[in-house]
């Protein structure tokens, strides 16, 4: 071969150099390009698989929290619709201004009235004619009515037996005519107050079931989406405590972020209840709603930590031919 051919081939190799290098270095930016995209593709997945699971244990949480807050405020609402059953204590037109003030004094002290007013037959044919529309005085020619003490009760003496039972004996009294209470709304009202008691109850441990199920639903749905990193690690010797726990790890806080995202939506929900309806007075006694809100939050890490331990222990227990069931 002359010198000739022998340079002609340094340039061939050296050309062929060039083009492996290309091919190589070309390839590799493929390949690493196309690893950043799996990269950001998988965590994009991933960060949408714990914005589903927090949502999802959030709302859970936040429906689990109203029911209770209709169970802490069941005897409440009771007892706020049981204050409005007034009994009317109607005088003798003989009746002395000293007996009745006594009366509505000794009234007002006992332990089953919330408040005692004095209603003069005066001032009663002057609301009446106002619900009417009209003046029956003027009709009839004369008041029918009478003077009266209207009592609104407290609402743990509310019921058929109870206002029986002060009905008579405040019609003992020698200058008192009739006492008056309207008896069939007493009764439904009782009965009714018990009836919703017992279904908020029920419906209570109904749903905290169902809680419990959505939740641990959400999570290994999660983790089944990671049972063959849970069997790669364990092939690869490591213990089953070492594979739980960074997967408990991060459920926990998933269930602290869900149950403070339920937190929040009920202090709205409270904050409203609290504008348009005062006489509930929610904020009146604030132990209830601190054991709420402590509930809650205790539901959302204690639901997460179970759920999560037998979720990851399933898969640990699986050989790997069945993780492709």
């Amino acid at each position: 071969m002359g010198i000739v051919g022998f340079k002609s081939s340094l340039y061939g190799l050296k050309d062929n150099v060039d083009r492996f290098q290309f091919t190589f270095l070309f390839l590799q930016y493929h390949i690493l390009h196309m690893s950043n995209f799996f990269e950001r593709y998988q965590k994009r997945k991933l960060i949408s698989s714990y914005f589903s699971v927090v949502l999802s244990i959030g709302l859970v949480l936040f429906l689990l929290g109203v029911l209770g807050l209709l169970v802490l405020n069941t005897k409440k609402m009771g007892d706020h619709f049981k204050e409005q059953i007034t009994i009317s204590v109607f005088l003798k037109e003989s009746a002395k201004e000293v007996e009745v003030d006594q009366l509505q004094k000794s009234l007002a002290m006992a332990e089953y009235t919330k408040t005692a007013t004095y209603v003069s037959k005066e001032e009663a044919a002057e609301q009446h004619s106002k619900e009417i529309g009209e003046n029956f005085i003027d009709f009839l020619g004369y008041n029918p009515l009478k003077n009266s003490i209207d009592i609104q009760m407290n609402a743990d003496f509310v019921s058929p037996e109870k206002l029986e039972e002060i009905a008579m004996m405040i019609s003992k009294k020698g200058y008192v005519d009739e006492v008056s209470y309207d008896k069939p709304l007493v009764g439904l009202l009782t009965e009714n107050v018990k009836k919703i008691s017992i279904w908020i109850l029920v419906a209570s441990g109904v749903f905290t079931f169902l809680a419990v199920l959505l939740i641990n639903s959400s999570i290994r749905l999660s983790i089944y989406s990671k049972r063959f990193i849970i069997k790669t690690m364990q092939m690869v010797g490591a213990t089953k405590v070492f594979i739980r726990r960074p997967f408990i790890w991060t459920n926990i806080k998933l269930g602290m972020l869900g149950a403070l995202v339920a937190m929040l939506a009920l202090a709205l929900v409270l904050y409203y209840l609290s504008i348009n309806f005062p006489d509930l007075n929610l904020f009146e006694d604030s132990t209830p709603l601190i054991i709420l809100f402590s509930s809650v939050f205790a539901m959302g890490v204690l639901i997460s930590l179970i759920s999560t331990y037998f979720a990851t222990q399933r898969f640990l227990n699986l050989r790997t031919d069945e993780l492709y069931y």
